[in-house]
């Protein structure tokens, strides 16, 4: 598990500001929201938070979520129970090649 970085709120900042860089991927969780990315979008620490053909799970510390919690609500708006209270947050990312595309996915639980 990768720790905690501004990257990670940068790309979500980034992603709200310009909804038009990413697609709403179906998922049949509740609780999470599953966002397709082309890979030509910038991000930071790429080779660490988007690794090719690999997933990365990184459970968010609480003060991301103290700090950001607007930011997280957004995304939760976007999931099958978006008012549902919230104590832990977990993102999961990867590079997919093949398909030229970033996988980030946001849970909450």
């Amino acid at each position: 598990m990768a720790s905690n970085s501004d990257s990670i709120f940068n790309l979500l900042s980034f992603l709200k500001r310009h909804p038009d860089h990413y697609k709403l991927l179906d998922t049949s969780y509740d609780n999470a929201v599953r966002l397709c990315i082309p890979d030509n979008v910038k991000v930071s620490e790429q080779e660490i938070y988007f690794p090719d053909n690999k997933l990365m799970v990184n459970r968010m510390q609480d003060d991301f979520s103290a700090q950001h919690g607007d930011l997280l609500e957004y995304y939760q708006a976007k999931t099958n129970h978006p008012a549902a209270p919230f104590k832990d947050v977990w993102i999961t990312t990867a590079h997919i090649p093949h398909e030229k595309s970033y996988l980030l996915e946001i849970s909450y639980e």
